[in-house]
Formats: C-alpha cells, structure tokens, sequence
C-alpha cells in the first residue's frame, strides 16, 4: 500500500517502499534493532508499528532519534502547542508528583478543580460546565453520551473525510473509510453528510460555492426529525478544509429547529493553533458543546476535555465518563500551566503573527513549483496541498533528510503544525529544507 493509495487516510501510513528505502540510507544497526523489538512485541497496525524511526529526546521544538539525528517537528501528534519539554508544564508535574500523584474516582482534587473553573472561564462557551477524560476519542464519546441524555435521541450526523478518534464509537461518527472498513458493524443512527470542502463539493458547486452542503445538512435534520447532535470539526485539521462563512451559522440554525445538539472537535486544533484560542472563536457561533484534547496536557500529560453549557448538566443519574483518571492531578497540573504559558508568552498572538507570514512565504514557493496546487492555513495550522500523492511522499521524506518531519494526510496533503514556540530561524530552517526537497522533484 502507497501513502496516497487511501485518500481519506488521517496520516502517511508504515506500508510505502519509500519509507523502506528512508529507512535502509539512513537507519543504523542500533536503530533497526530497536525497530525490531518494537515490532516483536507490539501488535502492527498501519499508522504505528512498524515505526520509522526510534527516538531519545525531544526538547523545544526538535525531537532527536537514538542516533542524534535532530528534526524540526512540524507534526507532534498537534500536542506541542507549548513545544516540549517546556519548563512551566514539567515543574508543575514534578510538584504534583510530590504531593498528589493520583487522585482516586470518588474525590476531588485542588488542580482538577482549578482548571474546569479556567476552562469554564476562558472557554468557547460561556459558564460551561466540565468533564476530563485521558484521551480525545473517550472525551467524544461522552459528548455523544451526553447528547443522548440530555435529548432522548440517540441519532447523529457528523461529515464524511471528518475524525473523532480511533475508538468504534468514534469511527462510527467519524468519516475516514480507512478507520471504518473491516470492523464490522458501528453504531447504528450515525449519518453522514458531504463535508463543507469547496475544493471537492459533489454537490455540484463548482467554482461557485452555493452551501449546497448545508441545504442538505438542513434536508437531513429535518427529514430524520429526530436526531440528537450534529458532531463536526469547525475546521479540518489534517488538510486544513475552513468552511464558507456562513457556514456554521446556518447549522446552528437548523440545529435549533430541529432539537439537535451542536457538537465541535477541536481537539486537535485548540489553544492557539488556528491564532485564536479556541477554533470555536472563528466559526461565528457558540456550539451546545466542545471537545479539546491534546496540546491541553502540554505535549507531556494525556488529557481532553469536555465543556458543555449549563444546561446540559442533566446527566447525574448516568456514568458519562467514569474514567480511572478523570480527575487526574498530574494531567490537570499540566494543563493550568500550558494555559499560562499560551497566555504568558502571547502565544495565540505568536501563531497568528508568524503563521500569516510562514502562508505567505508558502504561496510565494507555490508560485515557483508547479507540484503545489494549493497553500491553506490559519495561523500555525498550515497545509501544502501537493498535485500528485507520489509528490507528496517524496517531499515527506526529502525533508526527513534535510530535518524536518511532518506528515501527509489524504494522500496529497503536507499538514505542517509546528510548535507555537516556533522561533522565526527555525521557521526559516523549515522553509529552506521545504523549497529544498520540492526542488529535487
């Protein structure tokens, strides 16, 4: 299978000739070892084991294999909002670790109580309420729980190409073939729609956007009359897809006549990637509820969480989460201190500023190499959307080899999220090995 064989792929997957022919010019034997135990006790998978590449450390904005090897990390998971390592999140993991490592189920704690009342305060939604999870996928399966209860519906609609996670609940709701095929049946009532995506409406648009999208969005609320959420990214990560303007607005218009709840992942997507806080910010409406995850533990802690407005409490006879580490001291430690450092250092102005100027110098390189077809981006959430999946791959790995890393998703996509600590010689480093690698084609 080639990287660009599955379109709707979240990521570059493991099986390419490519990645093994990176792997034999670059890989040493100490390496190759450590690939091979990885794969002697891991069950395989294809975004994961086999793996390419082992590593030793990651500080700042650079990961390092075992060999020394330094790249530049624009992909990190879209957990290293604050860059790793940084300073603030691991001294106030290590304090914790001192005085409460663990918090069990039936207690509260002082960090867990401290950051829903930031979230609460800081959120896209106004006085919302709080749930934590360890993980993004488990955090939307709640929100679906929720849904649930506070409705009487169990029927969703969410957007063919979308992600919510790996679990089968997620998949169900997401909309990537590659996640659902082969796992036998999903949750029944989960519908789907085309995703708001001008570059590809088979709706029949063209070039001229009429939200036949949302005409149709609308037709299925109102056609089905009883569907409970309507679960969505407000803009897609990995390729980096914003809907038209008026978009969001009309789907929480219908979502209000029709009794559906609005749900937004931005798990991937909030504290400052998009220059905004929360992505929720520029849709121009407030959602029922949102889902983040994780940059929220500062690229060293798992964590997500669920905020949801207060209406919504409706729940406490039933076990939406229920999780072991649901009020996790160490994670929620983690997380008070990320939010300082966003706010701290201006890293949402930091994105913003240095995102519009990396766009920029992405459409000029456009301009000189014909492999590029389209430059989308809102602040540090960048996409260099390439002609053909084979073009994408071979830049992917040339810029392995020059020390940068990122991944490609949808097979024609180079999504670049670096760390808003980005610093502008390093963005520049970026740049220089991406205009390298497109030149070698």
């Amino acid at each position: 299978m080639s990287v660009g064989s599955d379109k709707t792929v979240e990521g570059d997957v493991n099986l390419s000739d490519r990645r093994v022919e990176w792997q034999h010019a670059h890989l040493s034997g100490q390496t190759s070892e450590l690939l091979r135990r990885d794969e002697e006790v891991y069950l395989r998978q294809a975004l994961s084991t086999p793996c390419l590449n082992a590593l030793s450390s990651a500080h700042g904005s650079w990961i390092v294999d075992v060999e020394g090897r330094r790249y530049l990390d624009f992909h990190g998971n879209s957990a290293h909002q604050v860059g790793y390592g940084h300073p603030a999140v691991i001294g106030a993991v290590k304090d914790c670790l001192d005085t409460l490592p663990f918090c069990p189920r039936r207690y509260t704690n002082e960090p867990a109580v401290a950051l829903a009342e930031k979230l609460s305060n800081l959120g896209p939604i106004a006085g919302g309420k709080v749930l934590l999870a360890p993980g993004g996928a488990e955090a939307v399966g709640m929100a679906m729980k929720l849904a649930r209860v506070a409705t009487g519906r169990f029927k969703t609609v969410s957007m063919w190409d979308s992600f919510h996670g790996a679990s089968l609940d997620a998949i169900s709701v997401g909309g990537e073939s590659f996640f659902r095929r082969n796992v036998g049946p999903l949750l029944p009532g989960t519908e789907h729609v085309s995703p708001p995506d001008p570059r590809r409406c088979p709706l029949g648009c063209g070039t001229t956007c009429s939200l036949a999208c949302a005409s149709y969005l609308e037709y299925v609320l109102e056609k089905e009359g009883d569907v409970g959420a309507v679960i969505a990214e407000p803009i897609r990560c990995t390729t980096v897809v914003a809907p038209p303007p008026e978009y969001w607005r009309r789907i929480r218009a219908a979502c209000d006549r029709t009794g559906a709840l609005l749900i937004f992942d931005e798990i991937p997507v909030c504290l400052g990637r998009t220059g905004a806080l929360f992505a929720t910010e520029l849709s121009g409406v407030e959602p029922d509820m949102v889902v983040l995850g994780k940059g929220l533990g500062g690229g060293v802690m798992p964590l997500a969480a669920l905020l949801a407005r207060p209406e919504l409490d409706v729940a406490s006879e039933s076990a939406l989460g229920h999780y072991t580490h649901e009020k996790s001291p160490l994670s929620a430690a983690a997380a008070l201190a990320t939010l300082d450092v966003i706010v701290e250092e201006r890293l949402v102005e930091r994105s913003r500023d240095l995102g519009a100027r990396m766009i920029g110098e992405l459409r000029s390189m456009a301009e000189r190499h014909a492999a590029i077809v389209d430059v989308r981006g809102l602040g540090l959430l960048m996409a260099v959307e390439m002609a053909e999946p084979s073009a994408a791959e071979a830049v992917m790995y040339a810029c392995l080899s020059r020390g940068l890393s990122f991944k490609v998703s949808s097979g024609t996509v180079l999504t670049l999220t670096p760390p808003l600590t980005l610093s502008d010689d390093e963005s520049q480093f970026a740049l220089s090995a991406l205009e390298s690698a497109l030149a070698c084609l």
